[in-house]
Formats: C-alpha cells, sequence, structure tokens
C-alpha cells in the first residue's frame, strides 16, 4: 500500500546552497531577519517561496525535523492561508490604492501595517514578491522597515533581478539564489512529478535550460505553450527574410494570438469601463496587463531564439543550442545572419523586456523590435 503521509523537507527541486542557508538558519533559531530570494522568470522561486514559508511557520518541536509539511502551520503556509502571513507587491498596493491615494502612498500604509505582532506563531513573516519592480521611494520606505529588525519579524524578498533593488536594501538581506538544476535532474523529475515521456521530458529540460518554472510553462499540461512557441519562433525566423510592412503587420497578428491564449476565459474581451459597448461597432479589447504579459512572452521567447542563432552562426555547434529542440533547420536560419547585429539586437530586446516591466506599451515595443530584427542578406 502507498503511503499518503506528508514528507518532510523541501518540496521544490534543487537548489542545494540556498535550502542549507536556511535551514541551518532555522535551526539555529537565527530567522529574524530579510531574505532575498532571486532567479530570473521562470526560474522555480515561486515552489521555493512556498517552502521557506513552510519552514517559516512550522511548528514541529523537532526544528530539524522542519518543515514537516504535516501541522496547521505548514499547511496554512504553503495555502497561504496563515495569519501571521502578509503578502504585498507593486501590484497588490496598486489594486489597495484609495481613492486619490498614491502608489508610494498605498505602499507605506501596507508597510506599517506589516509591524504588529504575531497571532498564532512564533513570527509574522512579510512577503513581498516583485520587490525588484518598486520604485525607488517604496524601496527607502521599506529601508526603513529593514532598519529596525525584530526577532519576531521576517521580511522575505522576490525578485527576478536584484541589481534593480537598491544597495541599501541589498546589503541587508540574506540573499538565496534560485537557479537552474542539471538537466537530467528535471528530466527525471518531469517524468516521475508531471507524468511525462522521457523523450518529451529531455527535449523540456534542454529548452528551459535548467529552470524548472521555464519548463513547466512549456509542458503540454499547462496547454499548447510549446507548440505556441515553435510557431513563434519559426515565424520571427521567416521574418528575417520579410521587409519592414510584412514585419509590422506580423507583430500585431503576434502580439493578438499571445494575448487571447493569455487572458482567462472570463476576462476575455473586456471593455474598459468608459469603452464602446459592443453595439458602438468597435471589438472589445484585451486589458493592457494581458497584452503586456503576452508581449513579455514572446520577448522572452525571442532572446532565447536570437541567443542560440549567435551560438550556431559563431560556434557552428547547434547541438548546444536547445532552440534546434523546436527548429531543426536552426542551422539554415543562422547562415547570412550578422553575429554583431545579432548581439546587438539581443541588447536592445533585453531593454524592451525591462520596458516591459515598467508598463512600456506592448504594441510599440514590440513593432521596435521588429523593425531592429536582422535581415538576412540578400533577401
Amino acid at each position: 500500500m502507498i503511503s499518503t503521509d506528508p514528507v518532510p523537507g523541501f518540496l521544490s527541486l534543487g537548489q542545494a546552497t540556498a535550502r542549507a542557508v536556511a535551514v541551518r538558519a532555522s535551526q539555529r533559531q537565527r530567522m529574524g531577519r530579510t531574505f532575498l530570494v532571486f532567479g530570473p522568470a521562470g526560474a522555480g522561486k515561486g515552489a521555493f517561496v512556498e517552502d521557506l514559508l513552510a519552514l517559516l511557520m512550522c511548528t514541529d518541536a523537532d526544528r530539524a525535523a522542519r518543515p514537516c509539511n504535516a501541522c496547521a502551520g505548514c499547511r496554512s503556509a504553503r495555502s497561504r492561508t496563515h495569519p501571521d502571513l502578509i503578502v504585498g507587491s507593486p501590484e497588490i498596493w496598486r489594486d489597495g490604492r484609495s481613492a486619490g491615494e498614491s502608489l508610494v502612498a498605498a505602499a507605506r500604509r501596507w508597510l506599517g501595517s506589516t509591524a504588529g505582532a504575531p497571532i498564532a506563531g512564533e513570527r509574522r513573516v512579510i512577503l513581498i514578491e516583485g520587490a525588484d519592480r518598486a520604485g525607488e521611494q517604496i524601496q527607502n520606505a521599506l529601508l526603513k522597515a529593514l532598519e529596525e529588525p525584530s526577532d519576531r519579524h521576517v521580511f522575505l524578498l522576490v525578485a527576478d533581478e536584484p541589481n534593480r533593488l537598491l544597495d541599501t536594501v541589498r546589503s541587508r538581506c540574506q540573499p538565496l539564489r534560485i537557479g537552474p538544476v542539471p538537466r537530467a535532474e528535471l528530466s527525471a523529475w518531469l517524468v516521475d512529478h508531471e507524468l511525462l515521456p522521457k523523450e518529451q521530458a529531455d527535449a523540456l529540460a534542454r529548452l528551459s535550460d535548467g529552470y524548472v518554472g521555464r519548463a513547466l510553462g512549456l509542458s503540454s499540461r499547462k496547454g499548447d505553450r510549446l507548440e505556441w512557441r515553435r510557431r513563434l519562433q519559426g515565424e520571427l525566423v521567416d521574418l528575417l527574410h520579410r521587409g519592414r510592412a510584412e514585419r509590422l503587420v506580423s507583430a500585431r497578428e503576434l502580439l493578438d494570438d499571445a494575448s487571447r491564449r493569455s487572458v482567462p476565459e472570463d476576462t476575455r474581451d473586456v471593455q474598459p469601463p468608459d469603452g464602446p459597448t459592443p453595439e458602438g461597432g468597435e471589438l472589445p479589447r484585451t486589458p493592457a496587463s494581458v497584452q503586456r504579459a503576452a508581449a513579455t512572452a514572446i520577448v522572452e521567447a525571442w532572446i532565447w531564439l536570437a541567443r542560440d542563432l549567435v551560438v550556431v552562426r559563431a560556434a557552428g555547434r547547434v547541438e548546444i543550442a536547445p532552440t534546434a529542440e523546436l527548429l531543426p533547420d536552426l542551422r539554415t536560419a543562422a547562415e547570412g545572419v550578422d553575429v554583431a547585429e545579432l548581439a546587438r539586437f539581443i541588447g536592445l530586446l533585453e531593454e524592451i523586456h525591462e520596458g516591459l516591466a515598467q508598463n512600456a506599451s506592448p504594441r510599440l515595443a514590440l513593432e521596435v523590435a521588429m523593425l531592429a530584427w536582422p535581415t538576412i542578406s540578400g533577401s
């Protein structure tokens, strides 16, 4: 008979160093501090944060057994229902603003509300997701809270790009880096936990470059994301041979297609409050946040394609280019592309990616990228 008892310990994959730092702090009862969990989007930070919350909220008398994943503290931490867990983010602060209140004022008010004593456990945990997306004024307000540490409060910051945090904020954090795991380990995990065929698991481990979140995002169990990426990158390769007008049309079509895939069914075709009604003859609009997420997904796939084109063109080694899993003719696509021009383009895409995080126009961002996408000689 298979046991259904909870398995103690961290449930996320890999991250031995970050895990050891957190567990050692717990066993030494030195959890009254600030942790910074960081790694690129899709690294798997969410699963590690869930483990860390369970570790912080676990009530098992044996600290060496934490997180036990069986007590009420572990369960409520993982479900984010624990009364001593407070979650904030730039999006939460924006949505929680009072009439006429600025985002900075809303964030300061939220930070002030976190100062209370724990209700049910040993400590109050203040989780701030997307901390690197907070502006300088908000980070300065956060710094004041971090400068007055309490043994009964733990701040947990999560960031994709820690270099966007103020140096003074980073210096007060214990860094916990979430990086890639060996591809063989990730592949085996996808077979065991996601029940994927080994061939598909191997391909996803390679395409994701060892990042758990990226692999899950591409998994067929998450929809047809893998096929979408295949078609997207194939279209981008084809655009290397096309002119400006076709590229601009393609930018709009790719964004519209990605937006339809990103928006939940119950929020599709939502009109803005002051927008036209369907009877007015205009098509319903996709929410700006959905378009921005769609454009970000396109740019991220584009960066991977461009980097692999550089690898194949400069080194001639298609076997180390993950995109070859989706585009078998990647070597042919790389012929005629100038490496220096591609390198400059990758830099532009990275700037566009950052701009999208700062509310840049998704359509304009993709059009700028399309016009800068290199043209193969002779096309």
